[in-house]
């Protein structure tokens, strides 16, 4: 079993910049591909960005290309998102995940393991 708790949610105004964090715990989680998605209200849940543990490899989703970053702290079992110049649409709760090949394949269907969410809220 993969534990995921997210930190870093808040309030930012249009441009502004914030980061998240995941911690992961339990068994395996170095074998998942760690991501982010995000669920706006109304909306489906939709992929953001994917990384692996090992070699660092990233998947963006178009829309934050240029402006988020994913990380990882192999040390701390940490990944993070820098999310820079933050849109109104932006604005959603943002999940941790873990899946087998989730850099390859970001997908939902592709997820093990969520995280509880936090919330990322963007005035304009």
């Amino acid at each position: 079993q993969v534990q995921l708790v997210e930190s870093g949610g808040g309030l930012v105004q249009a441009g502004g910049s914030l980061s998240l964090s995941c911690a992961a715990s339990g068994h395996g989680f170095q074998n998942y591909n760690m991501a982010w998605f995000r669920q706006a209200l109304g909306k489906e849940r939709e992929f953001v960005a994917a990384i692996t543990w090992g070699f660092g490899s990233t998947q963006y989703a178009d829309s934050v290309k240029g402006r988020f970053s994913i990380s990882r702290d192999n040390a701390k079992s940490t990944v993070y998102l820098q999310m820079n110049s933050l849109k109104p649409e932006d604005a959603a709760v943002y999940y941790c995940a873990a899946g087998r090949s989730l850099v390859r394949v970001p997908s939902l269907t592709g997820v093990n393991y969520w995280g509880q969410g936090t919330q990322v809220t963007v005035s304009s």
